[in-house]
């Protein structure tokens, strides 16, 4: 009969990253090349050069309220229903519980959490430099525009730059940024880019965004991916502390320096499947106080012999008439009984039925009949 130990699906995960890393051999964390650093500068450059353009109400301002005019959604209006839903593919939520599924089953095949943890950072990069931007600048969308040919910057708007556009480079972006060999690379930064430029140039069809948003978005989102190999060492730290915390909980929650609640609600974190069962101090105790320390049945012997060798000698001195060959009544001597186990903790032995070949290498007891084998 089998008996498994049934664990909890978050119990299976951690016990899978206990494993050592199972990377492929050819898997190498991205560094920070000349040909990156040279894309890097470019596009900082190109980003620098946007927002000097919104801030002077250059040409590209007039471009914007030249396209906003033009009403893209009035002019192709067939396209609105689909274009509703491709642009969700921007939004932070649905992208990022997608991708996070996607890599949360990377990290189950790898057994690191790598990946994991380059999107969280990702997204918090995106968080911070895109969103102080967007405070910073305080833009007005073009739906709420208020004065026509001005850029609309410091009006307490927020759509500056873009974004869904931004997100979309992102959180596709780390697929190829986290692929693990080239040709795998090569197409998801083709798909990313696809995905990435079709929400950019949608949230201007629907009249969200200026065209100077989506360009400043592109360019934000581009400059995290490129600049992730800076973090990589931070990653890798994240990974182990994380690892670290748990050990220190494990011997918190083994000391009882932790609430009874507390326990009760990271007992499945920390017993990585099986490999770590807690007991609390109380349970420690009273398991030690119910089970008696078994003694060596030898030393048990002698010293009931010990105390019945007394007891003679004084009852004699004390009567003196009990010869000194008088039987004595020896106390019983148990030796210490063996825990008791289940069924399934029983050492299974081989059923009267099995198939397991004979040993013919070894001779039969004289005057004993050969045994034949069962099972045919």
């Amino acid at each position: 009969m089998r008996t498994d130990q049934i664990l909890t699906r978050l119990e299976r995960v951690f016990a899978r990253l206990d494993r050592e890393p199972e990377r492929p051999a050819h898997l190498q964390t991205p560094q920070m090349s000349r040909h990156r650093v040279v894309l890097l500068g470019s596009t900082l450059a190109f980003y620098l050069a946007i927002v000097v353009a919104v801030l002077t109400t250059s040409w590209l301002v007039r471009l914007d309220w030249q396209i906003m005019f033009f009403r893209p959604y009035e002019q192709w209006p067939q396209l609105h229903a689909f274009l509703d839903y491709l642009v969700v593919l921007g939004q932070r939520g649905p992208t990022a519980v997608m991708v996070a599924a996607w890599l949360g089953w990377r990290s189950w095949r790898q057994h690191t959490l790598r990946p994991l943890i380059t999107l969280g950072v990702a997204l918090l990069l995106l968080n911070i430099t895109v969103g102080s931007v967007k405070l910073g600048l305080g833009r007005l969308g073009p739906h709420y525009a208020t004065e026509i040919g001005s850029a609309e910057l410091f009006a307490g708007g927020d759509i500056f730059p873009s974004g869904h556009t931004a997100n979309a480079v992102v959180t596709w972006g780390i697929l190829a940024y986290l692929a693990s060999t080239g040709v795998t690379r090569r197409v998801l930064s083709v798909v990313s880019a696809v995905v990435s430029l079709s929400v950019g140039a949608t949230t201007v069809y629907l009249g969200t965004h200026w065209v100077s948003d989506v360009l400043l978005g592109w360019s934000a989102g581009l400059l995290i991916l490129l600049a992730l190999p800076w973090f990589e060492p931070l990653i890798a730290r994240t990974e182990a502390y994380v690892f670290d915390v748990r050990e220190l909980l494990r011997r918190r929650a083994e000391t009882g320096r932790m609430p009874a609640p507390v326990v009760s609600v990271l007992t499945p974190l920390l017993s990585a499947g099986g490999k770590w069962q807690l007991r609390s101090p109380a349970e420690t105790a009273a398991g030690t106080a119910e089970e008696p320390v078994p003694q060596p049945v030898k030393a048990t012997v002698a010293a009931a012999a010990t105390t019945a060798t007394t007891s003679a000698a004084t009852t004699t001195g004390a009567a003196g008439n009990v010869t000194a060959h008088s039987p004595t009544a020896r106390p019983a001597v148990h030796p210490a009984g063996r825990p008791h186990v289940i069924r399934s903790e029983r050492t299974p032995v081989t059923p009267v039925g099995s198939r397991r070949p004979a040993h013919t290498e070894r001779a039969p007891a004289r005057g004993a009949a050969a045994r034949p084998v069962a099972g045919g």
